[in-house]
């Protein structure tokens, strides 16, 4: 008890700080989201993401040897695809040239031993800018399944590691595990989207791929009809525990700080990784108040991702992944 108990002794200096710190932050927490389109030399900076771009694949090559030298290990691909090249069903998706497919290639001619990880979701490939194939107005959920196994089994025969549901229809960890298993790729993980919320934070994500919704009649609006309802908690931890059932290897949560309680709720209550997804939104509205001076960007920079582990992440997939790597190490 106090005096002779004095919590500040280990507050003294950054030495002690450092030597007591809960909760440390290095190269394995990160998964860098990357964006690719086609083309030659294209460095597309993204206007709602300040100093994050598209690349092509020549580009993309560059830009993974630069994450591999700064010691990042883990790239989660995402592919802008050329309007003409969607429909309702996503049958680009499945096309064994495709972008995604030769983004794959590309990182693992590169750096072999780059672990990559595939979005796996047919809005990118969609002519109304959703998850699913749309029928009489609807999201089809079992239609869509069927395709989301078939891009993933694509992707591992294009030699992603892993593969990210990212598209919340009922049932397709347990479709796409079949589909990988029966052509023998046992060994491909599965990383779910399991909490996914319809949140706000997703806007400046859908400026760098085009993949908001379309504003066509008759067709949903929004997402909310696959995507959980931001009010909701408890239907987190059932929607992940269905997807452990189901075979995922890793779940995810998504947003990140705005969902930090659900993080821990589903750590409590898991046994296997979690990630999280420190979203488009969260990134912008950093980078815009660090650029009106509002904010010390590094500071809260460190403050967001560090929080985010405390909360019980075991990978983060970020957008200052490398911003974190040049300032720590």
């Amino acid at each position: 008890m106090y005096p002779i108990r004095r919590n500040r002794r280990l507050r003294t200096n950054e030495a002690i700080r450092g030597l007591v710190r809960e909760t440390t932050i290095s190269p394995n927490d990160f998964l860098v989201p990357l964006f690719v389109v086609e083309g030659t030399g294209v460095k597309e900076e993204i206007a709602s993401m300040p100093n994050y771009y598209r690349y092509s694949l020549d580009l993309l090559e560059n830009e993974v040897k630069t994450l591999w030298d700064l010691g990042l290990r883990s790239v989660l691909l995402f592919v802008k695809v050329p309007d003409n090249l969607k429909d309702n069903k996503g049958t680009e998706a499945l096309n064994p040239d495709g972008l995604m497919q030769r983004a794959i290639k590309t990182v693992k001619n590169t750096c072999p031993d780059m672990l990559v990880m595939t979005d796996v979701a047919l809005d990118p490939f969609s002519s109304y800018g959703h998850d699913g194939i749309i029928a009489d107005g609807k999201i089809i959920n079992d239609e869509t399944v069927n395709v989301l196994a078939e891009m993933s089994v694509s992707h591992a025969k294009a030699g992603a590691d892993f593969v990210a549901p990212s598209d919340m229809m009922d049932g397709r960890i347990l479709g796409i595990r079949e589909g990988l298993d029966q052509h023998g790729f046992i060994d491909t993980g599965i990383m779910s989207y399991s909490a996914k919320y319809a949140s706000a934070f997703y806007g400046p994500f859908r400026d760098a791929l085009d993949s908001a919704p379309a504003d066509i009649k008759d067709i949903p609006k929004d997402k909310k009809t696959y995507q959980m309802d931001f009010a909701n908690r408890m239907e987190a931890i059932k929607e992940t525990e269905m997807d452990i059932d189901e075979g995922a290897d890793i779940v995810m949560v998504k947003p990140g700080l705005c969902y930090l309680d659900i993080v821990r709720d589903i750590k409590n209550v898991v046994d296997v990784p979690i990630a999280v997804y420190q979203v488009s939104g969260e990134y912008a509205m950093l980078k815009a108040a660090a650029e009106k001076g509002w904010l010390d960007h590094d500071a809260v920079m460190l403050e967001q991702i560090t929080a985010i582990k405390r909360a019980g992440a075991d990978l983060i997939a970020s957008y200052f992944a490398k911003d974190v790597m040049k300032l720590l190490f």
